[in-house]
């Protein structure tokens, strides 16, 4: 068993139960501080596709330890008061196996499905649908009976089929090669950078309690260059952030990561790093209705567009099946009802109706400090649906995830 298998295990191992996800903050910004950005509005409740405080400490190489009695597999009543036990570090505790069936610390992986499983709010194939967990997603398993497993993942709580279900050891030892290395960002909302030195052009605004797949935690100035060469940086913008010289005194406070299918860079003061699984998000079913404003081909096109969670992304593809980018994924919905958009998220947002109050079908735009690079679709409840990256695919993301420069509005 590696160091770093035996790590992730223990780190699963101590936080058992999954906590609830993070609160959205959209950003209509006045007050900036260094890599901060301060919120002048109320929050907007969401969900968070995350894995919620069971690995803080697996990427500085610290992780906390179970007491001596939940090191072994036991069926004794009380394992769960054990639990409190005093926390030491890994080096000097390392067992061969971490046990995590145990009473209110049971892990269970959505592996055996090939986008997603749906969360029901009773266990019956015809119960309300409350959540979606996309494959490899993760979940505390409080029971299973007669086929179905009554779950928590991130703020969903409900029932799955327990056959798509990895469980126990099986579900311990996927967790190692399912998860990713992120970063939770850690303030109201924060700068993401082109460049790792704080003068470096702005890349987008992210919001507190999101996280995003490390792409490279040490940075050396050969990477930085190769980044520079790979994303085509213009001259302007490395003259902006300092040149190599502050980039080679800085970069050593900034995270390389992925921001939807583009690099870039984010401070250590503001984030916290972690391993992390996907959790389940919330995905009530959208009807039409006068007291809302939410009409039937809005409703419509929403739900439409949720068959295809967890489908591939492919950069320039616009099948909805068999691979699409976040132009191609808006373009083909649309097209679906009649309705041409081009096939380039910049053009989609020319041909919109800029609206303040988003609903459901409205079009999401964000930018990379250049222009704008991603679109996704509102799905109601502070949640948008869009095709991210070649490792996320087609997901559900909280819509101020990023900062929106514009929602538009298509249909009626």
């Amino acid at each position: 068993m590696t160091r770093q298998y035996a790590k992730r295990l223990m780190a699963l191992a101590v936080t058992g139960a999954v906590l609830v996800g993070a609160v959205v903050i959209p950003v209509r910004a006045a007050k900036l501080e260094s890599d901060k950005v301060v919120a002048t509005e109320q929050p907007v409740e969401g969900a968070n596709v995350v894995v919620d405080q069971y690995c803080d400490n697996v990427a500085d190489g610290q992780v906390a330890a179970m007491s001596s009695e939940l090191l072994v597999a036991s069926e004794n009543e009380n394992t769960e008061d054990a639990a409190s036990g005093q926390a030491v570090e890994a080096e000097s505790t390392q067992p061969e196996h971490v046990e995590l069936n145990l009473n209110y610390s049971r892990l269970g992986i959505a592996s055996k499905v090939d986008t997603y499983l749906n969360v029901r709010k009773k266990p019956s194939k015809d119960a309300k649908i409350v959540g979606k967990m996309t494959k490899n997603a993760g979940c505390h398993i409080y029971k299973i009976k007669k086929g179905w497993a009554k779950i928590v993942s991130g703020k969903v709580t409900g029932w799955v089929k327990a056959s798509y279900l990895e469980t126990d050891e099986k579900a311990e030892e996927l967790a190692t090669k399912v998860g990713k290395d992120v970063v939770e960002i850690q303030t109201d909302s924060l700068r993401v950078r082109a460049l790792p030195t704080t003068d470096a052009p702005i890349y987008s605004v992210v919001s507190e309690g999101e996280e995003f797949t490390i792409k490279k935690a040490d940075l050396t100035l050969d990477y930085v260059k190769k980044i520079i060469e790979k994303e085509d940086v213009s001259k302007k913008a490395l003259k902006r952030a300092g040149g190599e010289e502050k980039i080679a005194n800085e970069m050593s406070n900034f995270v390389c990561i992925y921001v939807d299918d583009e690099y870039a860079f984010v401070s250590k003061d503001y984030v916290k790093q972690r391993y992390s699984l996907k959790r389940a998000v919330a995905a009530k079913t959208v009807k039409a209705s006068k007291s809302s404003g939410v009409s039937s081909s809005q409703a419509s096109i929403v739900e439409y567009a949720k068959q295809f969670l967890g489908n591939r992304y492919v950069w320039g593809g616009s099948s909805l099946t068999h691979g699409t980018d976040c132009s191609g994924f808006t373009m083909s919905l649309y097209a679906h009802y009649g309705y041409s958009l081009p096939h380039h998220a910049a053009s989609q947002a020319a041909q919109t109706r800029s609206v303040s109050s988003p609903k459901p079908g409205d079009l999401f735009f964000y930018s990379n400090g250049g222009g704008i690079n991603h679109v996704a679709m509102y799905i109601g409840g502070g949640m948008v649906i869009h095709a991210s990256n070649p490792s996320d695919g087609i997901k559900i993301s909280n819509a101020y995830y990023r900062h929106p420069v514009k929602i538009g509005r298509v249909m009626n």
